[in-house]
């Protein structure tokens, strides 16, 4: 029912999470200003506390609460202090719409920072149009999208999936089978991954996608095995990885064997399906807990002092805390946190953050960024193996490259 109502939803333009929400989709309002009277800055912080995408949603919330913690104790933005607005997207893509509408008509927060599948992004994209506010969003995506009113702090296409093809080439991986769950960012990623092989050599041997929240993938690791892939490119989220890689291990594929490429599990994710199912294999990214630079050393030391020392940090909660500080020298910048002078402020603002230099590109509004593979390791952390050796401009809509020409219509 779940993936019935994000197809209907998203080719009607989201209409129903509007009428959901209490809105009218031609009524136009302003976001922002209201928040920033007092002494204080309400911020929204909206992401899955609950269900199958809590696994990797959880500690991106953790990484917001630290940077505002920062930013408050360094004197905050404007001469106030922010105040976190939390919200729970219950792993539910009308709920993220529903929470989106209430964090900005209610709370009435000066911009929000959440978010991680693409379903919960398309659905909360029409209410921060409606309302002229901004959303800040942390995740690596597919792609072939842009809003005025959405700021993108992780990777798009050509700086995550095309790099983690590319790797996959010089490998010599040339038959690949496709896995992934069953909504937009995989089906999305896979269109473009499909264009990508077609005019790099390369072959896809099979296409398979499961519900969020799946845990049998006995006949799928079977079909895997049987088709004789050189690599997998996997695009599967939330705590499906899990079920996957120890029924994969169980069926005797090894990283030596058969790698698979994953672009949604990191840090956290390992943890949770457990090193020994996991090590080996590849992961794209931009940023890993290992990634040298002083400010990652001062990032992640601050993060295991808050959260304890056994956690660890990864590439989305290294993008959410990106988008706190990146939000907050928009708004210094414009004197305000007004919405339109915030984004007119934001094209250019260049930060040395954990995984290096990151950059607003302010036709896009999203990032510069450095791409990076990496093999997990024992210790359940990443070494970085391949690096772009220095930040890619973003191209959401790959006009860079002749052979997606066809991917955007």
């Amino acid at each position: 029912m779940r993936n019935a109502f994000l197809r209907t939803a998203v080719g009607a333009g989201l209409v129903l999470v509007l009428a959901a929400c209490g809105g009218d989709p031609t009524e136009s309002t302003t976001g922002g200003g209201a928040a920033a009277g007092g002494d204080t800055i309400k911020v929204g912080l909206l992401h899955s506390l609950s269900g199958t995408m809590a696994i990797s949603e959880v500690t991106v919330r953790d990484a917001e609460l630290l940077a505002i913690e920062e930013i408050n104790a360094a004197g905050g933005v404007l001469g106030k202090k922010l105040e976190p607005v939390v919200e729970d997207g219950a792993s539910d893509w009308p709920t993220f719409a529903e929470k989106a509408n209430k964090l900005i008509s209610q709370d009435k927060v000066a911009t929000v920072f959440g978010g991680w599948t693409s379903a919960s992004r398309k659905a909360m994209l029409p209410v921060f149009e409606r309302h002229k506010a901004l959303l800040w969003y942390p995740v690596q995506y597919e792609g072939l999208e842009s809003s005025p009113y959405i700021f993108y702090t992780g990777a798009t296409t050509n700086q995550q999936i095309i790099p983690g093809l590319d790797y996959l080439k010089e490998q010599g991986k040339t038959k690949i089978f496709l896995v992934g769950s069953d909504y937009v960012f995989p089906r999305t990623a896979n269109k473009i991954i499909k264009a990508y092989a077609a005019a790099n050599g390369m072959t896809i041997l099979g296409e398979e996608y499961t519900p969020l929240g799946h845990t049998e993938y006995s006949t799928l690791t079977n079909k895997v095995v049987q088709a004789k892939p050189d690599a997998v490119f996997n695009t599967l989220n939330g705590d499906s990885n899990v079920a996957f890689f120890k029924q994969l291990k169980s069926a005797g594929v090894t990283a030596e064997s058969m790698p698979v490429l994953s672009v949604s599990v990191a840090e956290e994710e390992v943890t949770g399906i457990g090193v020994d199912n996991i090590v080996g294999h590849p992961v794209a990214w931009n940023y890993y807990q290992t990634t040298e630079n002083a400010a990652n050393t001062k990032f992640v030391a601050a993060f295991k002092a808050k959260y304890g020392d056994a956690k660890v940090t990864s590439d989305p909660m290294e993008a959410g805390y990106n988008a706190v500080y990146l939000w907050a020298e928009a708004v210094k910048k414009a004197g305000t946190t007004e919405v339109e002078a915030v984004k007119k402020a934001s094209g250019g603002i260049a930060l040395e953050r954990p995984e290096g230099l990151v950059t607003i590109d302010g036709e896009t509004q999203h990032m510069y960024k450095t791409a990076r593979i990496g093999i997990i390791q024992p210790d359940g952390l990443i070494k970085e193996v391949w690096n772009s050796g220095e930040p890619i401009k973003p191209d959401p809509y790959l006009k860079s490259y002749p052979w997606a020409g066809s991917l955007a219509s």
